[in-house]
């Protein structure tokens, strides 16, 4: 089947060259356009309880789906001054105008704005979208904003935050792309010691790229899909097409060497065996990613949807675009070589060379080789046995953007849950202002101040305007007549006919533990009667989603395995060797996952790599790397253990099979992972905290798996095994598809 796809490609080069070249012209008017199609956010998980609590608190007593928060400061008024007040009223004039404000809290109506230590204060501007929606509305709302002569302000809040992340990772693109391609090409002239000859891969894989943000672009038109696919397309789409021209184009010139051998049986050859490899490991990394489209969150699902995208695009230009290239090209493609590099081409057929004596010094200690090789990928994942982990806040952006800069100050000068309280939702079936249910109210609100965990409550039946001492019901008669003199604006954001709204500002921050712990109290309450409770709010949405999250992803981790088992089963016609390769993938990812919570969790090395430690690891990322890595791994397993299996169908040798594949694939592996590992890590350049580890994790697991695993682990178990490494059940060996088999 491949051979006879290689030979359509050269027959037909400048068909499918043109229609590569048509897509690439399609494509290239509409990509300036694509950050305003897709969307940022997408870390909520829908139907949990706290969505459940905010759904419910907007529908019944208007609570704003999203909010600005301007944060004030001034060199010379007092923030309880009338003057102070004044002008941050007069800096909100032109934002009462807007279409979308719901509702504004000034400091002057609830001191609870104002800061302890009396350096700042802040306004809530209710806003009536989805911050994921709003933050399309952040620069119109900055724009009317009035300046003041003597406070200054920075706004923030979740639209604010979204609209950052957006200008953050079109910066991170940019000087990602500047990065990625000419090191690229750099590494590709080391690989193939000729300037032609390198050009192609990064051609093909550029061409690839446009293509793929072209199926993007398309895709976000029929459903959401995250801003950050655009640094996956990038990252993931340009190390693939250079990783899988890498491979048919070094097999394709060791096939020319070959004596009366055409150029079309070159081709032809080269798409049967490299580029088998290429479809399979390409079916592997699919498969992985594909998994990321069952989860519920969108970020995680456009991601998955993307890397299909990706890896369609990828394979489909290597098996096509990229031998109709070299037919074009033909013997030009060794034009302008550089000798040195060239003769380090030659030394992969070499009978004996670095690889093959490297493989026969493991296999003679294959014990020793897999127990320390073994442990020191064991020893680097140890740390994520105390992986922290939660959902993203604005300490993933850098610290020169607003909405950042504006957090750092609420965090500094306010306890830590005051921007992220727990939404306590009541409902009841009878009136919630009766008697029975304000004392219920009463009780509760009582029971949260006597909490040494929460630093201040708000409700219907607590305001500070009120004298202490009287009943529920007659401070929400004394609210009533506040509310008709126009100085409690607020009563009915916390009561109405059958709902209540109770906000309960904890002491520590939304994701340290404590409050996890506060939180399966609260959801514990049982107010009794017909009272129901749902608990939302800054600590609920992140462990919801780290729930949502974990649930998932024994689905999605158990798709993957099988899925790549059988993927392996019917390229390798053996029974084993699958088992290996997944036991392998999982030790290097899960080192990956040990430098994670090292390097992001714990602050090594944020001064190299320029971030500010978080304190934990964001719950997407072990999600998205297992995904990415246990396909992309498979890459270079696919392409030694295909190499290796050529040799033993020749010569049922094992041992020498293992050296000469490793000998013939050994530095085309490492160049390629080299390449990839250039690739993503120009993402760790990025200011986004979440790029920057994605790059990061991503670069270190594949420089791991290509040295590490695939020099050492693989021989050495391919040494334990023998023979067993092919056994293959006849009866099994019949039920699977004969046209996928390696002929030889």
């Amino acid at each position: 089947m491949f051979e006879r796809i290689g030979r359509f490609a050269c027959r037909h080069r400048w068909w499918v060259v043109a229609a590569w070249v048509t897509l690439v012209v399609v494509a290239l008017p509409l990509l300036p356009s694509i950050e305003r199609v897709v969307k940022v956010g997408g870390f909520s998980a829908p139907h949990s309880e706290s969505e459940r609590a905010t759904t419910q608190l907007e529908r019944t007593l208007g609570l704003s789906p999203s909010s600005f928060v301007v944060v004030y400061q001034s060199e010379t008024l007092d923030p309880s001054s009338a003057e102070f007040n004044r002008q941050v009223a007069a800096s909100l004039a032109g934002v009462r105008t807007l279409e979308h404000v719901q509702d504004i809290v000034l400091p002057s109506e609830d001191q609870s704005l104002v800061a302890p230590s009396g350096l700042i204060a802040y306004a809530i501007v209710g806003w009536d979208e989805e911050a994921e929606v709003a933050q399309r509305d952040a620069a119109t709302f900055e724009a009317a904003m009035v300046p003041q002569p003597d406070v200054t302000y920075i706004v923030a809040g979740g639209p604010a935050f979204y609209a950052d992340i957006e200008t953050a990772s079109q910066r991170d693109l940019r000087r990602a792309e500047l990065i990625a391609f000419p090191v690229a090409l750099a590494a590709l002239l080391f690989v193939f010691g000729s300037v032609i000859a390198a050009a192609v891969p990064l051609i093909v894989g550029g061409a690839g790229v446009a293509v793929i943000l072209l199926g993007i672009w398309s895709v976000a038109h029929l459903t959401d899909m995250s801003i950050f696919t655009l640094n996956l397309a990038t990252m993931l789409g340009l190390g693939l097409a250079v990783d899988y021209s890498l491979f048919v184009t070094s097999r394709f010139r060791e096939e020319r060497r070959q004596e009366h051998r055409s150029l079309e049986d070159a081709i032809a050859r080269s798409v049967a065996t490299a580029g088998r490899a290429v479809f399979f490991s390409g079916l592997s990394v699919l498969v992985g990613l594909a998994g990321l489209c069952i989860f519920p969150l969108m970020f995680l699902r456009s991601v998955g949807i993307a890397g299909i995208i990706v890896v369609a695009v990828s394979t489909l230009g290597a098996l096509t675009l990229l031998p109709a290239t070299l037919s074009i090209l033909g013997p030009s493609l060794d034009r302008f070589s550089i000798p040195v590099l060239t003769k380090l081409t030659t030394d992969d057929h070499a009978e004996h060379g670095f690889w093959h004596g490297l493989a026969v010094r493991v296999m003679a200690h294959p014990f020793l080789v897999v127990a320390l090789t073994a442990s020191f990928l064991v020893a680097l994942g140890t740390p994520f046995l105390h992986a922290n982990i939660s959902s993203p806040d604005a300490t993933i952006l850098p610290a020169d953007l607003p909405s950042r800069q504006g957090y750092d100050l609420l965090a500094s000068e306010f306890t830590g849950g005051e921007i992220s309280p727990f939404v306590i939702a009541i409902h009841s079936d009878g009136p919630m202002t009766s008697d029975e249910n304000l004392d219920r109210l009463d009780r509760l609100v009582r029971k949260l101040e006597a909490d040494p965990r929460i630093g201040h409550v708000q409700s219907a039946i607590a305001l500070p305007q009120i004298p202490s001492g009287l009943s529920p019901r007659n401070v929400l008669r004394a609210r009533l007549a506040l509310e008709a003199t126009g100085t409690d604006t607020r009563l009915r954001s916390f009561i109405g006919l059958n709902d209540a709204m109770i906000l309960a500002f904890p002491v520590k921050p939304a994701n340290d533990p404590e409050n996890k712990a506060l939180l399966a109290d609260l959801r514990r309450l049982n107010l009794g009667a017909d009272m129901t409770i749902l608990v939302g709010g800054g600590t609920a949405s992140i462990v919801d989603v780290v729930d949502a999250i974990a649930h998932y992803f024994v689905y999605a981790a158990t798709l993957v395995v099988v899925c790549t088992y059988l993927i392996l089963l019917m390229l390798l016609r053996s029974v084993l060797l699958p088992i290996k390769a997944i036991v392998m993938n999982v030790l290097s990812i899960l080192a990956a996952y040990g430098a994670l919570v090292w390097i992001f969790q714990e602050g090594h090395l944020s001064g190299i790599l320029r971030f500010s430690p978080q304190g934990f690891v964001e719950a997407s990322l072990p999600v998205i790397m297992f995904c990415v890595l246990f396909g992309l791994s498979m890459d270079y397993e696919v392409f030694l253990l295909t190499r290796i299996q050529e040799e033993w169908l020749r010569t049922h040798d094992n041992e020498h099979s293992v050296a000469v594949g490793l000998q013939r694939s050994g530095r085309i592996i490492t160049s390629a992972a080299l390449i990839v590992v250039v690739v993503t890590a120009s993402f760790v350049s990025a200011d986004v905290v979440l790029v920057k580890a994605l790059g990061l994790g991503i670069a270190l697991a594949v420089a791991l798996d290509a040295t590490v695993v695939r020099a050492l682990l693989v021989p050495a178990t391919m040494r334990l095994l023998g023979d067993w490494n092919w056994w293959l059940p006849r009866w099994l060996d019949r039920l699977l598809p004969r046209g996928l088999r390696l002929e030889h």
